[in-house]
């Protein structure tokens, strides 16, 4: 093999292991065990739910809508549902529909944003102020839904997605539960934060993809972006209760994330509770059933004190 041939294959390989360590770190993909969205709620559709779905255009951003609710007339509490990044609404189906058999409206959301002519997947599908309670909006449009009872629920990049609506609509979302969102994007980003040499130097890739995704022109505003992205940064807006879930063993999205950003709420003197689960990581209640069971419980719950769903009213 010639010199040129393997500096071109080394190149591959690097820029392969480099796209890996990224989507890894970033929790843009699972390690070795894939997310099983299924583990403990149901594939079909149960006896007393009704589901459907829909595609809405609103400004440059497509979202896909998956529905469920109870069968039947009537007002309904309402919970807006984002997935983990690299996951889309249809995973959250087994999600929704249980959430349905516990008397709410469900409807989890996904984003493609108009790039260059074409609707694409991106990191950062929120450009515009409007953009981020665009799905909410759709949601307190259905006539099913209760405008005075609704929540968000999210899953690591679905978590901030979650707060930050909350945090833009604090007159309209009267709950959230995160699970291990990472709150800080400026921190999270610095390769200064982590001892670890070999850390620092795929954090530094990381903000390089992040920053590529942003489509930012500039430092200052790369930065503004992230900020914006940030649930620290609007902690005085963000008004709901918020439960927050997370793996004590996560290092896609470190645990004092949240930690730091109930820190911050309690300091405002709003209603906030963490639960640390030990020696879990990163998309663990997709993958341990224990665990799953244990921290969905809690999020019933959670929604139960805050929305009061009309059948456990009985």
């Amino acid at each position: 093999m010639s010199r040129m041939a393997r500096v071109r294959d080394f190149a591959v390989i690097n820029r392969a292991i480099v796209r890996t360590a990224i989507l890894l770190l970033a929790g843009l993909a699972s390690a070795c065990q894939g997310p099983n969205h299924y583990l403990i709620y149901p594939h079909r559709t149960p006896p007393g739910v009704v589901t459907w779905s829909e595609e809405a255009k609103e400004g440059r951003l497509l979202i896909h809508l998956e529905w469920a609710k109870p069968d039947g007339s009537g007002l309904f509490p309402a919970i807006l549902v984002h997935p983990e990044a690299g996951g889309t609404a249809s995973d959250m189906r087994g999600v929704i529909s249980n959430l349905a058999q516990h008397g709410y409206v469900a409807v989890a959301a996904d984003y493609r944003r108009l790039i260059d002519g074409k609707y694409r997947r991106t990191l950062f599908p929120w450009r515009q102020q409007s953009d981020v309670t665009a799905a909410l909006d759709i949601v307190q449009a259905n006539p099913s839904v209760d405008t005075s009872r609704i929540a968000t629920l999210g899953f690591s990049q679905g978590g901030v997605f979650s707060l930050l609506i909350a945090a833009h609509a604090p007159e309209r979302i009267k709950a959230v539960v995160a699970y291990y969102p990472v709150t800080d994007f400026e921190g999270w980003l610095n390769p200064a934060s982590y001892p670890n040499p070999m850390r620092r130097f795929v954090y530094r890739m990381i903000r390089r993809y992040f920053r590529k995704q942003s489509g930012a022109q500039s430092e200052g505003e790369f930065i503004a972006d992230l900020r914006r992205a940030s649930p620290i940064d609007q902690v005085r807006t963000l008004r709901a209760p918020v439960l927050l879930i997370h793996g004590a063993s996560d290092t896609s999205a470190p645990v004092s994330q949240s930690e730091q950003l109930a820190a911050a709420l309690r300091g405002l003197g709003r209603q906030v509770h963490v639960i640390i689960i030990p020696n879990a990581g990163h998309v663990f209640n997709f993958k341990n059933k224990q665990e799953a069971i244990v921290t969905w419980n809690a999020t019933l719950r959670w929604f139960d004190e805050y929305l009061k769903p009309l059948s456990r009213k009985r």
